[in-house]
């Protein structure tokens, strides 16, 4: 016992709460580290069985006082006081499960944990069917200009021979007469709050309130059958990698008159070659000669539209961008459109030949130092420091 930590401590009181206290206390600890919440945390699920433990002991008036007075000793069947031990994880002595207690609790604590209690009361009413996803990958262009996809989908649908009802075909269903057709029994347990009622699935019809006598051949009772579909996708312009396309009710089959699921088309755009995209503006680097840049000069510019021609002008410094409005991607939502940014690198020619070594040596000498302002400034600067 002497690793165990004060059952006080352990849910936040101190000696001498009250019943109240101890009962607040126990929930907002058993809410926090509830399996259900925590699930595969080990760490949650030993304080669980710490708090469930802690108020096996406080919330019995006998083994509290017990406990009050010798501390861990007073309720060690071992020590000879007859304390009894704790209930451990999952019960309370025999007096119902801890999963019952919640469920018991359902609006105090969010609707109940597992499939227990208020959850087993909605199994039969209507529920949406499973939501299905699919990843497709289109090229740069499908995703600025849009296109249209057909994906095949291998997915349950609604079995035709008994239209979704499960009963062979002139046959039907019957109420459960367990239940009544509602689908749950309840059941009077004894708890450490006192008598509570509770609900669980009906054992004879699985929580479904109806049984089928003679099934569908075809889908076995179920009502869906598994089928290879072909579905089409409009994919609008301006997309982009992550991209979510919904495509409602074309998930699988609802349960007991519930709707379909959804069908969720997610994308990746494959990487272009010339352009780079950033949201709805594309970039693209377009290399240019020396004689360009000094002199200015007409320049073909390639867009997603085609070819326009562009005037860059004289004296452009390599790394220079400039802007073509309106010829990047169109937004998705709003329709307006992005921006191209054209960045000019300047490239220096190579493998030259006699002939062309000479003109560029003549230029050379023929530019003087005062047509280039920053290497002017940069010899002036360099100058300064060694002076």
């Amino acid at each position: 016992m002497a690793d165990k930590r004060d059952y006080y401590e352990v849910l936040g009181l101190k000696k001498g709460a009250t019943e109240d206290e101890i009962k607040k206390a126990f929930r907002k600890s058993a809410l926090k580290y509830h399996p259900d919440r925590n699930p595969g945390d080990k760490e949650a699920e030993e304080k669980f069985k710490e708090v469930n433990e802690a108020y096996s002991i406080l919330s019995d008036p006998d083994k509290k006082n017990k406990y009050d007075r010798f501390g861990f000793a007073g309720v060690d069947p071992n020590a000879g006081f007859g304390g009894g031990g704790a209930g451990g994880f999952g019960g309370f002595g025999g007096e119902g499960g801890f999963d019952d207690i919640f469920n018991m609790f359902g609006g105090m604590f969010g609707g109940g944990f597992g499939n227990q209690g208020g959850n087993a009361g909605r199994r039969n009413g209507p529920a949406k069917g499973r939501d299905l996803q699919q990843n497709i990958t289109i090229d740069f262009k499908e995703a600025v200009f849009g296109t249209k996809k057909t994906l095949t989908v291998t997915k349950y649908v609604q079995c035709p021979k008994c239209k979704g009802e499960g009963a062979a075909p002139g046959t039907k269903k019957r109420t459960c007469p367990k239940c009544g057709g509602s689908g749950q029994v309840r059941s009077v347990q004894q708890t450490p709050f006192g008598q509570f009622q509770t609900s669980a699935p009906c054992p004879d019809c699985g929580g479904k309130g109806t049984i089928i006598d003679t099934p569908c051949p075809d889908c076995h009772g179920s009502g869906k059958v598994k089928k290879t579909i072909k579905i089409s996708v409009d994919i609008p312009a301006g997309v982009d990698t992550d991209s979510v396309i919904p495509i409602r009710g074309q998930g699988e089959p609802g349960e007991n008159g519930g709707p379909n699921g959804d069908f969720y088309v997610v994308i990746s755009v494959r990487p272009d070659t010339l352009f780079k995209r950033d949201r709805d503006n594309l970039y693209i680097d377009i290399p240019i000669a020396f004689h360009q840049a000094a002199l200015g000069d007409e320049i073909t510019v390639p867009t997603m539209d085609g070819k326009v021609a562009y005037k860059v002008p004289a004296g452009t410094q390599p790394g220079t961008v400039f802007r073509l409005k309106g010829k990047g991607v169109r937004n998705v939502r709003n329709g307006r459109m992005g921006d191209l940014y054209v960045k000019v690198n300047l490239e220096v020619p190579t493998k030259l030949n006699g002939e062309q070594k000479k003109a560029i040596k003549t230029m050379g000498e023929k530019v003087d130092q005062g047509c280039y302002q920053k290497k002017s400034g940069f010899a002036q600067k360099m100058k300064d420091f060694f002076a």
